[in-house]
């Protein structure tokens, strides 16, 4: 009699990819419940908490301003719910980047598991560093926050914001929070884990100190600079990764370290400038003061001429002459 082997295949392994792909369709579906809740008179009032922007305030119309009313926003427990739902979105828009971007880069380049994940943390990180930069940039523009820079500081505390500014820091609050489920869906390596976790966490915590405290004016100027810095070390990274004889990654190092060097330059001169003019407004302001002789004697020596001596004009003055006719 035969005997038969037992089968030693192993049961078929769920690829990355469609494991990526399950996840984002289970989001995509639940963000859609909220967006046919609006549609619906019954389910409109909840949903609408998750999709717009709450706690607005109509300011009338001044003679100085605008000839509209303006409509500001301030931050409420609200907030958590357009939060959550705009991290679905980021979920959602991170899956379609590595699906249709990312992944196809790996298939072409080959990489190792340790470079294909860091180079998928370098594409997503930099895809967004560049997003956020632009948009925070525009919105320093339009507010005026280059042309005149004391609103950062001027009438603190900055309860109410604009639109854009409260939309960009709940968009914020919403990627650094999809980035922890993103951890589980990327199949994020174990001795990676406290890393990612210190590092998201580090910046929820300052950007939502920042939105909390009323600080969104300097919150958004230091949010630009840190995500330009790091836009550009993702970029020089994936450059690194791409294996070109690393011509293009020494290039975006170069161009950092020349950024860095003119910054400075202009910081030193403007000292400079500013050094040279205080030095020339404090110049006329200091003059030499006259001398003064002590003495009663001089004085009075000064008072009738010169070192006591009467002047022809003293001696022949009418007074004088009266005096010596009687």
């Amino acid at each position: 009699m035969a005997i038969r082997k037992k089968s030693t295949k192993s049961p078929p392994v769920l690829s990355h990819e469609f494991v990526l792909q399950n996840h984002a369709d289970i989001v995509s579906c639940v963000a859609m419940v909220f967006l046919l809740g609006l549609m619906f008179e019954i389910t409109a009032k909840a949903s609408i908490i998750f999709v717009t922007l709450q706690y607005n305030v109509t300011l009338p119309a001044t003679e100085e301003q605008a000839t509209e009313s303006v409509s500001l926003y301030y931050y409420g427990i609200k907030d958590l719910a357009t939060v959550f739902f705009y991290m679905l979105v980021a979920i959602i828009i991170h899956a379609v980047i590595q699906e249709y971007m990312l992944d196809k880069i790996n298939r072409r380049m080959h990489f190792s598991k340790t470079k294909h994940s860091k180079f998928n943390e370098s594409g997503q990180l930099s895809a967004f560093y560049l997003f956020a930069c632009v948009w925070g940039t525009f919105i320093l523009i339009s507010e005026n926050y280059i042309s005149d820079p004391t609103i950062l500081w001027r009438a603190y505390p900055h309860n109410l914001m604009t639109f854009q500014m409260k939309f960009f820091y709940i968009s914020q609050l919403a990627y650094w929070l999809h980035a922890f489920p993103e951890l589980y869906f990327q199949k994020t390596k174990k001795e990676d884990i406290p890393r990612q976790l210190v590092y998201i966490g580090l910046y929820l915590f300052h950007i939502a100190g920042a939105y909390l405290l009323n600080l969104n004016h300097l919150g958004l100027v230091l949010l630009v600079l840190h995500y330009f810095v790091e836009f550009l070390f993702h970029i020089s990274r994936l450059f690194y990764f791409s294996n070109e004889k690393y011509q293009k990654g020494i290039a975006v190092l170069a161009s950092i370290c020349v950024t860095q060097a003119f910054m400075m330059w202009k910081f030193i001169n403007f000292q400079l400038r500013r050094w040279r003019e205080h030095s020339a407004f404090q110049a006329p302001a200091v003059k030499k003061k006259p001398t003064v002789t002590k003495g009663r004697s001089s004085k009075k020596g000064t008072e009738n001429g010169v070192n006591g001596t009467l002047t022809s004009n003293v001696a022949d003055s009418p007074r004088n002459k009266k005096e010596k006719s009687s």
